[in-house]
């Protein structure tokens, strides 16, 4: 009897899963993730492995929001504002990305997998800055929707 509503429990997040790839803040989600992997196995076949604590970070964290947003546990847990949260989080990841891409670009020379780790975090902080980008729209459309005072004090 157990193992049938463990099945379905494990069906039901399948689905959640599914589902929320499938929507722009998922698909963005999980693209951050495979090219925060791909840039570890970049920077791990380099001579210089300590340029992927950024990589490593910034998958850890983009796992962590993705698993929030799609068990819908931003709306359970209110005491943190996770839109405002994961605009930090997206923002910061960009301007390191791009910071740390920019050096292993310029100084690898002799290393393929160091400036291949450069290209493709490159592209992963462009990533992250159009889901920094998003997200401020995001907040930027809340924030006008919110009623005005209609006080007629001066």
């Amino acid at each position: 009897m157990a193992d049938t509503t463990a099945a379905s429990s494990g069906a039901s997040c399948l689905e959640k899963l599914k589902s929320y790839v499938r929507t722009p803040k998922g698909f963005i989600l999980a693209a951050e993730i495979l090219i925060s992997f791909i840039i570890i196995i970049c920077y791990a076949a380099s001579h210089y492995g300590g340029y992927s604590a950024v990589a490593i970070c910034e998958m850890v964290f983009a796992m962590v929001f993705f698993g929030i947003f799609m068990m819908d546990l931003d709306k359970q847990i209110q005491v943190v504002n996770w839109v405002w949260s994961d605009l930090f989080r997206a923002g910061i990841g960009a301007v390191l990305y791009i910071i740390t891409s920019l050096i292993c670009v310029i100084g690898g020379s002799g290393d393929g997998a160091r400036i291949a780790g450069g290209v493709f975090g490159l592209i992963a902080g462009l990533l992250f800055a159009y889901d920094t980008y998003t997200i401020f729209l995001q907040v930027k459309s809340t924030r006008q929707h919110t009623a005005a005072s209609t006080d007629d004090r001066v």
